[in-house]
């Protein structure tokens, strides 16, 4: 279950930063939008992305969102990608975090397949 300061953080419009681990062990980051229901973070990709294909051989990942009004407020997630969901279901998603943080719909084009990822939390730390 999500600490609820977590889960606020990330269903707000704040910004969190995805570390996956390459093939070769070495940790990458982006920074993403990101969102939340009760049990789990949730991150939108695509299938063609490396973090995808990183968390598809390797679930492990960190999530550290940062509280927009101020970045030394911030929740770290450590866990394991459990579940992705693709099709309707992950492009609706995108669609409702677009209008979170930019106010209307996905505008990007969507390359490949858009992914839904759900990150079960093994430690939370709350700052």
């Amino acid at each position: 279950m999500l600490d609820d300061k977590v889960r606020e953080l990330a269903t707000g419009k704040n910004f969190a930063a995805l570390t996956t681990l390459l093939p070769s062990g070495q940790p990458q980051t982006q920074i993403m939008w990101v969102d939340a229901d009760e049990d789990h973070v949730l991150i939108n990709t695509e299938v063609h992305r490396q973090k995808f294909k990183n968390v598809s051989r390797d679930p492990r990942v960190t999530v550290t969102i940062f509280a927009a009004e101020n970045p030394y407020s911030y929740a770290e997630v450590r866990g394991r990608v459990v579940e992705t969901v693709r099709g309707a279901k992950a492009r609706a998603h995108i669609d409702r975090l677009s209008e979170k943080y930019t106010g209307g719909p996905y505008a990007n084009q969507i390359q490949s397949e858009r992914v839904l990822l759900r990150i079960a939390p093994e430690r939370q730390l709350v700052r």
